[in-house]
């Protein structure tokens, strides 16, 4: 049976390269994005383009419908729940970043609380079989103890961004317990590759060393992040699609829920300086650094332990920070 899935923040970075896979994989999809400023809405319609393409060339017209849709409208997103008969919903639409948490709080208050409270309602009221959603390692705040584990506290977030996020985990939990939806939170860990989000580090420095303009390099350059590649955060997603978790109680407390919290990221941190050298390298010029402090809400590394989702459907990471760049200049160069 061909499963229907709801991706939202389907013109989203991970929201777009999950959508373009799955109909690869003969899933039927709807996609919503609200189109928001967040970024340049010009890539948000680019990646929407690349997959009307897809679509087109491939005559999948049936498989594919998007809409421009706000998940804080709880109205206009319980119709669409309404009209379509979703077997599962992955969750990616969120308003992104840790630095503009600082400028525009509210934006995460709407588009992280309210709407994601909202997905979760519309996942009771529809009996959903699977809920996916997007937290991120953000949550792990300032923590000492490398790797980071699931099984880590994480009460201690250091921005708002990282609030929200884990919010969503409690939320979810909530819900699953008292209502018995399958959710599977998923703590992103620095996700990039092409057609990616032009705020996030590796692009905007791809941009200025290609320009030949500085670029800001906090804590001196000396933090360590675990950079994982889109395709191997794709492969983990489409993965865990299959794999609902099951009603049991953590290691906690009683409350039983079919709930769970993984890691998805590379398990290898590189270097700043690391990372830099591979776009230099790929970009074929030297960067130059203007070397500050480290900025609020930073945190100086993030490293994902990831036996748990391993062990659960055979994630295995196999991108190099190398690699993955290489693919990005790439496609940054050509777009």
């Amino acid at each position: 049976m061909i499963k229907k899935v709801l991706v939202t923040g389907s013109a989203g970075f991970i929201g777009f390269h999950l959508t373009s896979e799955l109909l690869k994989f003969g899933f039927q999809v709807v996609g919503i994005d609200n189109l928001n400023d967040y970024y340049d809405v010009k890539l948000k319609l680019d990646r929407l383009e690349v997959l009307n393409e897809f679509v087109s060339k491939h005559k999948i017209e049936e498989a594919y419908r998007f809409f421009e849709l706000d998940i804080s409208n709880e109205v206009t997103l319980g119709k669409l729940f309404k009209d379509h008969s979703f077997d599962i919903v992955v969750n990616l639409a969120a308003q992104a970043g840790v630095r503009y948490s600082l400028k525009n709080p509210q934006a995460y208050i709407n588009s992280n609380l309210v709407g994601f409270s909202n997905i979760l309602e519309c996942c009771r009221n529809f009996k959903i079989e699977h809920l996916l959603f997007a937290s991120s390692s953000s949550v792990y705040g300032m923590n000492i103890k490398q790797p980071f584990s699931t099984d880590d506290n994480t009460d201690y977030p250091i921005s708002l961004y990282a609030a929200t996020k884990k919010s969503n985990e409690l939320l979810a939990h909530s819900y699953s317990h008292l209502f018995s939806i399958p959710c599977t939170g998923l703590r992103f860990f620095t996700v990039y590759g092409p057609y990616g989000r032009p705020d996030m580090a590796y692009y905007s420095f791809t941009k200025s060393i290609n320009d030949g303009v500085s670029i800001d390099v906090f804590n001196s350059g000396d933090m360590l992040r675990d950079f994982t590649y889109i395709d191997d955060i794709i492969d983990g997603i489409i993965k865990l699609i299959d794999h609902k978790p099951a009603c049991v109680s953590n290691n906690i407390t009683n409350a039983k829920a079919p709930f769970q919290v993984l890691n998805i990221g590379n398990n290898n941190p590189v270097t700043l300086r690391r990372f830099i050298n591979a776009i230099e390298n790929s970009v074929g010029k030297k960067a130059v650094e203007n070397l500050l402090p480290m900025q609020p809400g930073d945190v100086p590394v993030t490293y994902a332990n990831i036996d748990p989702l391993a062990s659960l459907c055979d994630f295995r990471p196999s991108t190099s920070i190398e690699d993955g760049i290489e693919k990005f200049v790439e496609w940054y160069l050509q777009k």
